[in-house]
């Protein structure tokens, strides 16, 4: 970009300042998304270990037969239904996201699978979605930041970078 005065120059950083913030909202929300899509294709596999979150350990007999006598995929841990996978969600206010459960029945029984109890060991989606994340969010939101400030509107990963 040329400008050809001060006065354009500033013309123009004051519309990126201006232009700034929504177009980090817009980076954030597509970060949330992205997010809530990875922990939503977590359910029904095993994972594997992720940074601090540990590996899932196989069903135990007793589940899958339970899972099987009501007609529900064997093999597929946390998937019987498909109502907790649809209580993930996200929410996006301004420079703050959230990715959660839904408060229902579906969404706090995630959350004892995330968490585990003294009966059960941990099998998070949640935590291991987000830092499986990590690169695209800092591609993402350092995209947006940059869009901002040139005063671009095209949120996007890098060329070549689909955020998997």
């Amino acid at each position: 970009m040329e400008f050809n005065d001060m006065a354009a120059l500033a013309f123009h950083f004051a519309k990126a300042a201006a232009r700034e913030p929504v177009v980090l909202e817009n980076g954030l929300e597509k970060c949330a998304v992205h997010i809530e899509g990875l922990a939503k294709d977590e359910i029904g596999h095993y994972q594997s270990s992720v940074g601090p979150f540990p590996a899932w350990a196989e069903l135990a007999d007793s589940p899958e037969q339970q899972k099987a006598a009501h007609g529900y995929p064997v093999d597929a841990p946390l998937l019987a239904s498909g109502e907790m996978r649809e209580a993930i969600t996200h929410e996006v206010s301004g420079f703050e996201a959230a990715i959660g459960v839904k408060d229902d029945d579906a969404g706090k029984k995630l959350i004892y699978h995330e968490l585990g109890t003294s009966k059960m060991p941990a099998q998070p989606v949640l935590g291991p979605a987000a830092f499986r994340g990590k690169e695209f969010i800092i591609r993402t939101i350092g995209h947006a930041a940059v869009s901002g400030m040139i005063g671009g509107e095209q949120i996007h990963s890098s060329p070549g970078y689909e955020g998997k």
